[in-house]
């Protein structure tokens, strides 16, 4: 009996080794706190609700500890295991380029073409990236990990992964989860820089209606943008292929099937991959570092450059623009390409100064004008650091 009573003893002591209890660390705990504030804000708040509960329970799977010298196989970074697998999606960079291929599907471009020098907008907002890039630097990361690190001014998720995944693998859980949570910030970081930078009477600016965009525009744009960006920056074909294809199953109106699939079913899968593996990549062990809280506050830094910059540029834009042709500065926001909550900011703030006048539909040109510019900036961010 004797025996019997020590043989379930030990057995309950090698149990206990393997438990979650046994293996927890203050790590583990403060990134299951963070794991549940993502989804409070989700779904308390309705922060970006379909990224912050993926990423939210990924970091609860993420940092369930357990016995690392078991080979039980059940960590994102164990070699094998099924979300190792899932994870692949991430670190090989083919999850970023479907995602685009859905936003293409889903985005409508004729406020950008009805009014072309939006384009600029979007172009003005990526000094974001670049001023993040440059201060990363001088801070002491190296210039591929600056790059990476840069391009979470953008605003836009799937663009920091694919970036990352190239230049600083290593980097890419805080990176990705930093780039997501500035995306669902958007409400609260946007309007008082937008308050902030601009007068009353900027605020009150009425630009003219759009004008009408012709089914051949439409189906032109995804090709000739194809073209253009792509020969500039052949670099950025994953992304910005894969968004102009999309954009082109759209407009086409004879590839209703293939748009509504890309632009349906297959973004709403990829993106609960996407974000559980990218929540459950922040093991803490690997997660919890001085690079990771560098990286917040670059992000936060890059983000506000960004917004920023896409709102002085319309201001000094005006200068050289007639009385009736102005643009609101409100829309500047818009230029990050976090399509379309960016430009949702853009009305309700403009809203709150003057209950009828619309900008939805303005912010959208420089809100798509960010999608394509930030993948145009990853480009030559990976053309030349590569």
């Amino acid at each position: 009996m004797g025996e019997f009573i020590t043989f379930l003893g030990n057995n309950l002591a090698d149990f206990w080794t393997y438990t979650g209890f046994a293996n927890a660390t203050g790590g583990h705990l403060v990134m299951i706190l963070v794991g549940l504030f993502f989804i409070y804000l989700a779904v308390a708040k309705e922060f970006e609700p379909m990224l912050l509960i993926p990423i939210g329970f990924g970091m609860l799977i993420g940092n369930i500890p357990f016995n690392m010298e078991a080979g039980l196989k059940v960590g994102i970074y164990e070699e094998g295991s099924v979300l190792n697998i899932l994870y692949q999606g991430v670190t090989s960079g083919w999850y970023p380029p479907l995602i685009f291929l859905g936003i293409g599907a889903m985005t409508d471009f004729s406020a950008l073409i009805s009014n072309p020098k939006l384009m600029l907008v979007g172009a003005a907002a990526q000094f974001g990236i670049f001023g993040a890039y440059m201060t990363a630097l001088a801070i002491g990361f190296d210039p591929m990990q600056a790059g990476a690190i840069g391009i979470i001014g953008g605003a836009d998720g799937p663009t920091a992964i694919f970036l990352s995944s190239k230049l600083a693998p290593n980097l890419m859980g805080a990176i990705a989860v930093s780039a997501y949570s500035y995306m669902a910030l958007v409400p609260v970081i946007q309007p008082p820089i937008m308050r902030l930078l601009t007068s009353k009477n900027e605020r009150l600016i009425r630009m003219k209606p759009p004008r009408a965009v012709s089914h051949t525009e439409k189906v032109m744009f995804p090709i000739i943008g194809l073209l253009l960006t792509c020969f500039l920056v052949p670099s950025g074909l994953p992304l910005l292929g894969m968004l102009f294809f999309g954009n082109l199953l759209k407009e086409s109106g004879v590839t209703r099937r293939l748009a509504n699939t890309a632009s349906g079913p297959l973004i709403d899968t990829i993106t609960i991959l996407l974000g559980l593996t990218v929540g459950a990549s922040t093991q803490a062990s690997e997660f919890l570092t001085t690079d990771s809280l560098w990286i917040f506050g670059l992000g936060a830094f890059s983000f506000i450059i960004a917004t920023a910059s896409g709102v002085i540029f319309v201001k000094i834009f005006n200068i050289f623009l007639k009385k009736g042709n102005k643009i609101n500065p409100l829309i500047g926001n818009a230029g990050v390409s976090a399509v379309p909550d960016s430009a949702r900011i853009s009305q309700v703030v403009g809203l709150e100064y003057d209950p009828t006048n619309y900008l939805l539909m303005h912010a959208m040109g420089p809100n798509v004008a960010g999608v394509i510019g930030s993948a145009v900036a990853a480009g030559i961010l990976l053309g030349f650091l590569m």
